[in-house]
């Protein structure tokens, strides 16, 4: 058996490596200017923690809102937990890198998505990363179109 680069998953790496490092400037100063961002994140990942009603109304993925109101921002090496406010209801969630489907923040045109391909017998972590400026957020909420913030 030949070795290979794993690419896909050096990607997926130092992509999460970028979003960490967003969220511990932000945790420490706060978002700057008009930035926010949306996350989205699987609700299935065995360490994602949400509250009971939030895993049933959706019971595959979630897109946050990082923006006006949020609290007790921790980030770590494998996560981050917050506090968001839903329906005036403050819930603590806890978010692995890992589960991060997309992280998009509109106000710069800046996006990541990870996608996974269908697994093989051959290679079980056969992940391909993609940058994608026109990634739009899923679940539960308005579709946003980095389109309609790009200069023309």
């Amino acid at each position: 058996m030949s070795r290979t680069i794993e690419y896909g998953n050096l990607m997926h790496r130092a992509m999460r490596g970028l979003i960490q490092e967003v969220l511990e400037d932000v945790a420490a100063n706060g978002l700057p200017g008009a930035h926010h961002f949306f996350i989205t994140f699987d609700t299935n990942h065995p360490e994602a923690a949400l509250a009971d009603w939030l895993k049933q109304r959706y019971p595959n993925e979630m897109t946050v809102v990082m923006q006006h109101w949020y609290d007790n921002l921790e980030v770590s090496d494998e996560g981050f937990g917050i506090t968001l406010n839903f329906g005036d209801a403050p819930e603590n969630l806890y978010v692995p890198y890992d589960a991060i489907q997309t992280f998009v923040d509109p106000s710069v045109e800046f996006g990541l998505r990870f996608e996974t391909q269908p697994k093989s017998d051959e290679d079980e972590e056969d992940e391909e990363a993609d940058l994608d400026e026109d990634t739009a957020p899923k679940g539960g909420g308005d579709i946003v179109s980095l389109d309609s913030f790009r200069k023309h």
